[in-house]
């Protein structure tokens, strides 16, 4: 059983990479942007809550996110494993996933991390060519990242896994499932 958390800063190529793992570990990727839109979409009460501050521009609460990741955890998909994209964002959501896990008597193989600098994660996403995509923008981006994700290495500094996030797709894969051999 694979259970492993994908963190890096915006633009480090996690939903890329979240794709083509759980593909080769064949393990669900669960994304967290991907779990607001399904529930939002369906028109779930939890959809309908996190509407209400996705529409006014305010973060979802992480009452409202570990809800929506518990629910998904439970499914029989996710009991042979999965690959979380976007959770846990901090320390708070860590224990709340620690508890779930806890329930099923279960914990997580590895938080990979993936280390891009700022200056080639800047440079990847002016060349997306959004709109909302300037410098100063996608720079405080990294800081807002930087100072939140901090103390969430800290907590998982004794399964966490650094991997190089430069490089081709298939090239950073490698080097996550290699890192990963011994811990899963």
């Amino acid at each position: 059983m694979t259970r492993l958390v994908l963190v890096g800063p915006p633009g480090a190529g996690k939903g890329t990479q979240a794709v083509a793992l759980s593909e080769k570990l064949r393990i669900p990727h669960i994304s967290t942007g991907d779990l607001f839109r399904a529930h939002v979409g369906e028109q779930t009460p939890l959809g309908q809550e996190a509407k209400r501050y996705l529409d006014s521009g305010e973060l979802v609460p992480d009452s409202v996110t570990n809800e929506m990741v518990r629910e998904r955890l439970a499914e029989p998909d996710a009991k042979a494993g999965f690959l979380l994209d976007g959770f846990p964002r901090n320390t708070k959501q860590a224990e709340v996933l620690g508890e779930i896990l806890g329930e099923a008597d279960t914990s997580l193989n590895a938080v990979i991390q993936l280390q891009v600098s700022e200056d080639v994660v800047v440079e990847r996403l002016l060349s997306r060519g959004r709109s909302d995509d300037t410098e100063e923008v996608i720079r405080r981006r990294q800081q807002i990242y930087v100072s939140e994700t901090a103390p969430l290495l800290e907590y998982y500094a004794d399964i966490l896994v650094t991997v190089n996030g430069v490089g081709t797709v298939d090239e950073i894969s490698a080097r996550v499932l290699e890192a990963l051999r011994d811990r899963t």
